[in-house]
């Protein structure tokens, strides 16, 4: 293959890429830029991908075209570490437009045949679409309300579905369409995308939380994302999903075994027609794509499953198959030969887990645990490596201790990484993320959304996977607190002693706008503190989830309100008493944080609905 020419070694974000399609030198990558835009920085060299589990992974949001990549900082780039590390959807980056421009022009066949499939997987080239054919996914009835959500820019979608609010569409039928579209466009591949998805089920509860005159506001903000994220990747004329027709099963292999084989490949091509088969019904299809899904354990890995089941509550356990392909694709495009090294320590170790606790196919225990157990264990995962908290959730289990307390402690352990969070450095800050933020993709919200998903998923799927996804759970947490910034084990935290002194003077009449003043001036460790006395006060504490669901609605949070959000009510409403005050004080920290950037579209759909 000719190399090209030095100014278009962009978006190969891998010394073996940059190899096979640059000629063959052995250069480092150069960064996810458009072209000439690296010249700018100081360092170039430096521009490169950031360490997983810190926050970087939607700074590709910024990246993703020239006009945002014209209006992005040299010097911040500059200051990125020089060593190449994964991202925190296990995928190095490359830049999303520059990729599919390339996929595009050449053809995906063409891009396989010439540099080998494995190869064409690490640049996210995907040959689906070739073996799929060109017939479209259709969804029977909502299908004009889907094609509309594909083919209708924001701004004028968003009075259409305010309208038909109005003319008798139920806000359930608006949240399944969005969700259908989101799928069928994205496929679970396009990072902006699979997190509205994350979003729409939450964004439905939230709703329900809401007087009738505001009810559709966080669907409506979801949907301005959604319909700004389509059009922007093509809408009907790029959709990922297309219908596709089962295989039979090798006689003797348990499906969910076939399918993460093929991931492992990755042949998505043949993993989809496997997990047709397989997705007979709603809980076969979450319980075979659970064996891809724990082949790795990062937030977006498994959070996706997780909303997507959560979604069919809302929108019919039909969609089973359309809404958990999404992560059969995912997982397809996340494994790259660095993501491969890097998850396969705990591939190894699984197994092992498994066996010498003897968990597979035993019949787990009901013991109920007293408080302090449940507090003495999850700083026990806290502070364990990742392979020690791991193997003490398998022996708790062994020993016959209540899955469901299990799952409570992995997340107080994810809360505690919210807590003790000291902020973003410099060297991680960004303009819509600055220095001491810890909205949107931070440790703590990625730690308590993955927490709050395994622990969810382990509720719903069968024996083997309820195993399997607690002691990932277990791993996952120490993993993200060893990952973290600084030294989360000496941090004390929020609400820290000071700020609890402060709050203490606030007259109880007082606290609900004390938090609103904190808020708005961004002041996290007040927030904390405030939302901290008011939960000793004898005061009903529905006041204060609605002060914090409002600007939850009305902040953008990058691309994270809305999941926080509800992760926070559902381990609230689920946890011990002695415990609620803590996702309570968690929530008013992050909601802090992200105060000050106005989720697009939210304005004018406060005019629409008179709200």
């Amino acid at each position: 293959m000719r190399a090209l020419p030095r100014r278009h070694h962009i978006g190969f974000t891998s010394p073996a890429m940059s190899a096979a399609i640059g000629g063959g030198r052995k250069k480092k990558a150069l960064p996810a830029l458009w072209a000439g835009e690296w010249k700018k920085a100081k360092n170039p060299k430096k521009i490169i991908a950031r360490p997983p589990q810190t926050g970087y992974a939607n700074h590709l949001t910024y990246c993703d075209s020239p006009a945002n990549t014209r209006g992005a900082s040299a010097s911040r780039f500059a200051r990125m570490p020089a060593v190449p590390t994964l991202s925190s959807w296990g995928l190095f980056f490359m830049n999303a437009n520059s990729r599919r421009d390339f996929l595009r022009n050449i053809g995906a066949g063409a891009v396989a045949a010439g540099i080998g499939t494995d190869l064409a997987a690490d640049l996210g080239v995907s040959t689906a679409f070739a073996q799929q054919g060109t017939a479209r996914l259709t969804f029977g009835t909502l299908e004009p309300l889907v094609t509309l959500m594909q083919e209708t820019t924001a701004d004028r979608l968003i009075p259409q579905v305010v309208e038909r609010l109005r003319n008798g569409t139920s806000l359930r039928d608006v949240v399944a369409a969005a969700a259908l579209a989101n799928a069928r466009t994205f496929g679970g591949e396009d990072y902006i995308g699979f997190h509205t998805m994350m979003a729409i089920g939450p964004a439905y509860h939230m709703a329900q939380e809401l007087p009738e005159a505001r009810r559709a506001l966080p669907v409506l903000k979801v949907l301005h994302r959604n319909a700004t994220r389509i059009q922007a990747q093509g809408g009907r004329t790029r959709e990922v999903l297309h219908p596709v027709q089962g295989v039979a099963i090798p006689n003797g292999r348990v499906g969910g075994e076939v399918l993460r084989d093929q991931l492992r490949q990755p042949n998505v091509n043949d993993a989809e027609r496997t997990f047709a088969t397989l997705a007979r019904n709603a809980d076969d299809a979450l319980n075979n794509v659970l064996y891809a899904v724990e082949d790795g354990a990062d937030v977006h890995r498994v959070a996706l499953p997780y909303r997507a089941w959560d979604l069919m509550g809302i929108i019919g356990r039909e969609q089973a198959h359309t809404l958990l392909r999404q992560s059969v694709r995912f997982c397809a495009r996340s494994e790259s030969p660095n993501y491969r090294r890097y998850m396969n320590p705990l591939r190894t170790a699984l197994p092992r887990w498994l066996d010498q606790h003897r968990l597979v196919g035993r019949e787990l225990g009901s013991r109920r645990m007293e408080d302090r157990w449940i507090e003495d264990f999850s700083m026990t995962l806290f502070r364990a490596t990742p392979d020690r908290a791991a193997d003490a959730a398998a022996a708790a289990l062994a020993d016959g201790i209540d899955p469901a307390a299990i799952g409570e402690a992995i997340s107080l352990a994810a809360n505690q990484l919210v807590l003790r969070d000291n902020g973003r450095t410099a060297a991680q800050a960004s303009p819509p993320k600055p220095v001491g933020s810890v909205h949107g993709d931070s440790t703590g919200v990625h730690g308590c959304d993955s927490a709050n998903a395994w622990r969810n998923l382990a509720r719903v799927a069968n024996q083997r996977n309820k195993v399997v996804c607690l002691l990932l759970g277990a791993w996952q947490v120490a993993r993200d607190r060893a990952n973290g910034t600084g030294n989360f084990i000496e941090l004390q935290p929020y609400p820290r002693e000071d700020a609890r002194n402060a709050a203490r003077n606030v007259e109880p009449a007082r606290l609900l706008g004390a938090l609103e003043e904190a808020i708005r001036g961004r002041d996290q460790a007040r927030a904390a503190a405030i939302a901290h006395r008011y939960t000793t006060t004898d005061r009903p504490v529905r006041p204060l989830w609605d002060t914090l669901l409002r600007y939850a609605i009305s902040e953008d949070g990058a691309l994270h309100h809305e999941k926080f959000y509800r992760t926070s009510a559902e381990e609230y409403n689920s946890v011990r008493p002695a415990f609620r005050s803590r996702y309570l004080i968690a929530l008013a920290r992050v909601t802090a944080s992200g105060h000050g950037y106005a989720a697009p579209g939210h304005t004018e759909a406060c005019r629409l609905l008179n709200a």
